[in-house]
């Protein structure tokens, strides 16, 4: 039996992005866990913001399309946002809203994976007003199914080695248990596992 196939990716491009510390780290921890990981960057797959006469003129844009395929061929999504004013920053809200445009294909790229966010901030809350926004989009916009449980990292600035792991054990493991829960849930809907 394969093992689940579970996507991560970063609301961020922006060098040294905790974000895209937390998302490379947690593709690191999934293939420790017996699971495929799948560590994507937006910053393959730019797009312009969107605009509803853009898609009726142009139609949606490959980069969408592509983007939507990865997420609708994944058994799990761990996606990680940083906070911006309180909120899910432009890129990943565009990228999201862009994907979702996408119709036909293979998969359904919302409802199919299970989901978890991930979060940082250098401030003491850890992106949670963020990650609150985006699971919103997700669960209530999307239909996604989202884990309750979510890995924020406040403090970012302070929390990752030079090698990118956390300097703070207690922090490893509730990524761990984050990512656990999400892969066993992926694996039992996608009939991986009993």
């Amino acid at each position: 039996m394969r093992a689940p196939k579970i996507v991560t990716f970063a609301g961020s491009i922006r060098t040294g992005s905790y974000s895209a510390a937390l998302s490379a780290l947690a593709a690191k921890e999934i293939a420790l866990l017996e699971a495929e990981p799948v560590h994507l960057s937006l910053a393959d797959y730019p797009l312009p913001i969107y605009d509803g006469d853009l898609e009726a003129r142009d139609g949606v844009p490959e980069n969408a399309r592509r983007l939507r395929d990865q997420l609708a061929a994944a058994d799990g999504v761990f996606i990680v946002t940083p906070e911006y004013n309180a909120g899910v920053p432009p890129l990943l809200k565009n990228a999201i809203d862009w994907a979702s445009r996408v119709r036909g294909g293979e998969g359904d790229a919302f409802g199919g994976p299970a989901w978890a966010i991930g979060c940082t901030s250098p401030g003491a809350l850890g992106g949670y007003r963020a990650s609150q926004m985006l699971r919103q989009s997700l669960a209530l916009g999307l239909n996604c199914l989202v884990l309750g449980e979510q890995a924020m990292v406040a403090n970012a600035s302070q929390a990752f080695d030079e090698a990118g792991n956390f300097k703070d054990d207690k922090q490893t493991a509730r990524l761990r248990g984050v990512l656990k829960k999400l892969i066993d849930l992926s694996a039992l809907r996608a009939g991986l596992r009993a």
